[in-house]
């Protein structure tokens, strides 16, 4: 009998964690974090229904928290399996685990310093020992070539475009197919590739942030030029709050390419963050898996989009902030 238990991203769209269940094994798709207000918060410090030792392995859509970040809890409590993803995907982990692991222990910290939490002494949910360990579980598979797990059971990572490394996972269960969505990038991104179409599924687990949401076709080089040069104008300052994953490198090649076409002038720009800066790193060293808008598919647009002419600095006073 195969079973499928729902254990985050179900009613909220944090925490993403799916458990597949046979007489032979049990499988985690994605082991996310919940993210956002406090009472879902609360909810990483649950203990999970079942025990984290029982799990043979995870298999991990993308980096990001909400679908990777409660991996290093998982060890903490006992898992042992093998965690697989892709390469970019690892890569990524290893910035995001790391930092998130530092985020917990300086919160509590900070909590213990200014007496701020209720118990005796605030604990950090898991500590950059329990992501280095992690890390060790890692591992890398390649996209499209099928993975046995086990007695028929198989599992393919098909890329979505979502962030670098992301896929959907396409799953053989006894004879059942699932497909699970995890985050689903859009056909006309400007860098990453367009999503496959995969084969028919029996069950498909989707993704649903938005809902049924329309959104309004736009382009957002257009948008983003408009709003600087305006902001310029008057002499006023452009601030751009963005995810350090995934965002950050699409604002960073458009500002580029505004600047390549002369639609915007020639104005330092600064990257205030050293976890974007890293990231943008890892883009670079896989731009060969990027689409580039314009068909431009070599190194050198990654590399003049992580530099935009020397201009984009991530400068030690920013760093120490």
């Amino acid at each position: 009998m195969i079973k499928l238990h729902f254990l985050g991203a179900a009613g909220t769209v944090t925490g993403s964690r799916y458990l597949i269940e046979t007489d032979e094994m049990r499988l985690m798709v994605d082991c996310g974090l919940f993210q956002g207000y406090k009472q879902l918060r609360l909810r990483n410090w649950e203990d999970p229904p079942f025990a984290p030792a029982s799990i043979d392995a995870i298999l991990l859509t993308h980096a990001h928290l909400d679908h990777s970040g409660y991996i290093p809890l998982m060890v903490k409590r006992g898992f042992r399996g093998k965690i697989y993803c892709t390469q970019a995907t690892y890569e990524l982990c290893k910035l995001l685990l790391r930092d998130s692991a530092r985020l917990q222990e300086e919160e509590a910290g900070y909590l213990n310093r200014h007496h701020l939490s209720k118990h005796p002494q605030a604990m950090p949910l898991y500590e950059l020992d329990d992501a280095n360990l992690a890390l060790k579980q890692f591992a890398v598979i390649k996209p499209n070539e099928a993975l046995d797990l086990g007695p028929n059971i198989s599992a393919k990572w098909l890329p979505n475009g979502h962030i670098l490394g992301s896929c959907s996972i396409d799953c053989h269960v006894e004879g059942r197919h699932f497909l699970f969505s995890g985050d689903i990038g859009r056909p006309h991104d400007s860098i990453m590739q367009t999503p496959g179409i995969p084969s028919q599924p029996d069950y498909l687990i989707v993704e649903s942030t938005y809902g049924n949401r329309v959104h309004e076709k736009i382009q957002p080089d257009q948008q983003l030029k408009e709003i600087i040069n305006a902001t310029v104008h008057r002499g006023g300052s452009v601030l751009i709050p963005s995810f350090a994953v995934g965002r950050a490198q699409t604002l960073l090649y458009l500002l580029y390419q505004l600047r390549q076409s002369g639609q915007i002038s020639d104005f330092p720009i600064y990257l205030d963050s050293p976890m974007s800066d890293s990231a943008t790193s890892i883009y670079q060293h896989f731009a060969g898996g990027l689409k580039l808008r314009h068909q431009i598919r070599s190194n050198t647009a990654i590399d003049s989009t992580c530099e935009v002419c020397g201009n984009i600095l991530t400068t030690p006073a920013f760093d120490k902030r």
